[in-house]
């Protein structure tokens, strides 16, 4: 396929996620010359146009984005294959869960090659949460449905390398030469450009309110230093989320009342960035975490979990710190670290931003997807 120009057909689950994680990709595809059309549920005239401007061809792929309704998910999959036949692309390349399972039945019956990456194992695969019981079902529902899916792919795209071995044992993955790797979705160094760091001791969470984010951790951890450390400020910032696993208005209320500040979704989060000397992602898992990439090309020291996805995004002591996931004295501890070593903490800053310079340039990040897909 190198060297002609193809049609790929990009499939998400969220509409905003083809232009703030995926738009980079698309520009990339377009500017080597081939015909990209995007699909997603509930796409926005404000987003339809900003796609279209990009030269991107736009279609409603009608989704429920949660919950395991088999019924709806196999409406969305006729759907998927109907668009397909219509437009005839040449590669089907697709994100998150149901677009990789149905767009891979889709692409299969037509004939039509498709590569899966797949971003981040997620609810469905993270041991724990609130409703073992239906996430038991979940997740023993995804395992078949994600191995008869991959019997299908050309290839299977993951974002670190704990995923594959996992998606493998799991028994999601047969085949282990479809396995590629790349690191993340890669982040915009000329979008998100290195900013001072405050003098203040100011720590940030951007995530949606999830339980497996590692939300809960930090507003406890919050609590905690505060009362020894009230000059500290804990920003948040993201939005609920309809998921199984969200975060509740309650738990929310006692985090503020305790001091922590909840500034609700950014539609712009370098204006947060900005604000903040330390960033914290204290997940269960990721694929790669974009807000701990941006928050590096700004040139923030970072706190995340040792855990997928998050542990290949921090060198342990140099760019920041590793915490074991769901341990909030371990949390609270690195904070207070973070607070009384002001200038380790610029050290580890600049130390972030040559990391995210040097192996997550987006640029980079997307030659290599664009090398897996044959183009």
């Amino acid at each position: 396929m190198t060297g002609q120009s193809k049609h790929i057909l990009l499939l998400a689950s969220s509409p905003r996620s083809l232009v703030n994680f995926r738009g980079p990709l698309i520009r990339d595809l377009l500017f080597a010359g081939h015909k990209v059309s995007a699909g997603a549920p509930d796409i926005t005239p404000e987003l339809q146009v900003r796609l279209q401007k990009m030269g991107a061809a736009v279609h409603e792929t009608p989704l429920q984005r949660t919950g395991a309704g088999i019924l709806a998910d196999i409406r969305y999959g006729a759907g998927l294959q109907r668009l397909m036949a219509r437009e005839r692309p040449d590669i089907v390349l697709t994100y998150t869960i149901k677009p990789n399972i149905w767009g891979a039945f889709a692409a299969w019956r037509l004939g039509i090659p498709s590569v899966a990456m797949v971003t981040g194992l997620g609810y469905a695969f993270t041991e724990g949460g609130t409703r073992k019981l239906r996430q038991r079902l979940v997740r023993g529902i995804a395992r078949r449905l994600y191995r008869a899916a991959t019997d299908r792919n050309r290839k299977v795209i993951f974002q670190n390398p704990d995923d594959p071995r996992d998606f493998v044992a799991l028994g999601c993955l047969r085949d282990e030469t479809k396995i590629a790797i790349v690191n993340g979705s890669g982040v915009d160094l000329q979008h998100y450009v290195r900013t001072p760091l405050p003098e203040a001791p100011v720590f940030l969470m951007i995530a949606r309110l999830l339980r497996n984010k590692g939300v809960a951790e930090y507003g406890e951890a919050a609590l905690r230093v505060l009362a020894k450390y009230p000059q500290a400020r804990f920003l948040l910032v993201g939005p609920f989320d309809e998921g199984p696993d969200t975060i509740t208005r309650a738990e929310l209320d006692r985090w503020a009342n305790g001091g922590l500040e909840y500034l609700g979704p950014s539609s712009d989060v370098r204006t947060v960035l900005d604000q903040a000397r330390i960033f914290v992602l204290p997940s269960y898992r990721e694929g790669t975490p974009r807000s701990v990439l941006e928050a590096m090309a700004t040139g923030r020291c970072v706190i995340t979990s040792d855990a997928p996805g998050c542990r290949e995004t921090v060198h342990d002591g140099q760019t920041g710190f590793l915490v074991p996931a769901r341990d909030v004295d371990a949390l609270s501890k690195v904070m207070e670290i973070a607070i009384n070593d002001p200038e380790l903490i610029a050290c580890m800053a600049e130390a972030s931003w040559r990391l995210a310079r040097d192996r997550y340039e987006v640029g980079a990040v997307n030659r290599e997807v664009m090398r897996h897909l044959g183009l």
